[in-house]
């Protein structure tokens, strides 16, 4: 989530290979005619073959995006926007017409039939000039944390320092803050800790994700967001073992690497350093999660992509490999169609070729958002008129 929680994406960064040069070309394409007919079919707002649909959680994640476009970020961040006929006034009007559609239709070929009459699709034209998008995911850890250092929780994560805009540039990298072992750094940090973790690659998971709720050990819950981030790029641990030869590529999920890291945690001390950002992190009271434009994030309705090229806030269409629970409570592979919200972007989210989607929060959440890494397609939606 960049996510007040900044996005930075658990992405693993590997799989979708070398991306157009984003700040030449125009990132989305008119869809024709011919094509839309087999767009915009969404089976999860209804319920469907026992599983209860989420109408409403799309409805609301509508009315965040609205809420954004009528403000004054909005306003500045559509200022030039470099797609013809994409504007801020046609991105709401087509919320507000799709929002009614949602409500009024009573399944999903009715809403499907619709979008298609009133709306036109523009497809991102990906990674590769083709329209082929790399999808990844994202989600909300929970944790157990505690406001002092004892021996069991060692691991801190970081307020932001009060003079950081005074910080010489090139910022430390993240080895020279906290260390070779994420305990012993140059003392920068020093009386900034915010609260302390007890596994060292969860802390380092809350930075990548940019949120986290903790569970604290005085019996309170802890919610911390993004507060800011070194200037030092982003590097995915996952592309680091891979080109080591220490994971293969088609093998290469979350929940490998926890259990690479698990078995091998003196090799902690080796990869994570490798990643030279760094997140600082605030209490946020218990808020949700929120992403880059500033209002919560949706599980499966909002997506992270790059905000110099897609316009934020609007409506999308994702065709995309997601996996869900089967009947044994196995996760299984099945690609969707899915209406979502573009509300956040990420570190390791860049040009027209990639997009992360939100899962939400907790384990399972984990679990799931870990196990996307495939490729599909990116589509928005303006009213024809």
């Amino acid at each position: 989530m960049i996510k007040t929680l900044a996005s930075f994406t658990l992405s693993l960064g590997i799989a979708f290979g070398t991306f157009l040069p984003a700040f030449s070309l125009v990132p989305l394409e008119v869809v024709s005619p011919d094509r839309q007919d087999e767009l915009g079919l969404d089976e999860q707002i209804w319920r469907n073959s026992g599983q209860k649909g989420d109408k409403q959680a799309l409805l609301t994640s509508i009315d965040y995006s609205l809420r954004y476009l009528r403000s004054p970020k909005a306003v500045q961040a559509y200022r030039g926007y470099r797609v013809a006929g994409i504007t801020r006034s046609s991105v709401i009007r087509s919320l507000e017409r799709f929002r009614q559609l949602v409500v009024t239709s009573d399944s999903p070929q009715e809403l499907q039939a619709a979008v298609g009459r009133e709306f036109a699709f523009y497809q991102a034209i990906g990674k590769d000039g083709q329209g082929t998008v790399g999808f990844t995911g994202y989600f909300e850890p929970t944790y157990t944390g505690s406001r002092r250092r004892t021996a069991e929780y060692r691991y801190p994560l970081y307020r932001l320092p009060a003079n950081f805009g005074n910080w010489s540039r090139p910022h430390p990298t993240r080895l020279q803050l906290e260390g070779e072992d994420g305990m012993s750094g140059n003392g920068r940090l020093r009386g900034l800790e915010l609260v302390w973790l007890r596994d060292r690659l969860e802390a380092f998971l809350v930075q990548i994700q940019g949120s986290a709720r903790l569970q604290l050990t005085d019996g309170s819950v802890m919610t911390v967001g993004f507060a800011g981030k070194t200037n030092q790029p982003y590097r995915s641990i996952g592309r680091e073992l891979v080109n080591d030869g220490k994971m293969q590529l088609e093998g290469l999920t979350l929940p490998a690497v926890i259990e690479y890291f698990k078995s091998s945690p003196e090799e902690m001390n080796l990869y994570l350093p490798r990643n030279p950002s760094f997140v600082f992190f605030r209490e946020t009271g218990g808020a949700p999660a929120t992403g880059y434009i500033g209002v919560p994030v949706t599980a499966e309705r909002s997506i992270a992509t790059d905000k110099s090229l897609m316009p934020p806030g609007a409506l999308a269409l994702i065709q995309a490999q997601i996996p869900y629970p089967n009947r044994n409570g196995d996760l299984e592979q099945r690609r969707v169609s899915r209406y979502v919200l573009d509300q956040d972007t990420g570190g390791a989210i860049k040009g027209p070729g990639r997009v992360d989607i939100f899962m939400g929060t907790g384990t399972q959440a984990g679990d799931r958002a870990g196990l996307i890494n495939s490729t599909g397609e990116l589509y928005y939606l303006l009213l024809k008129n």
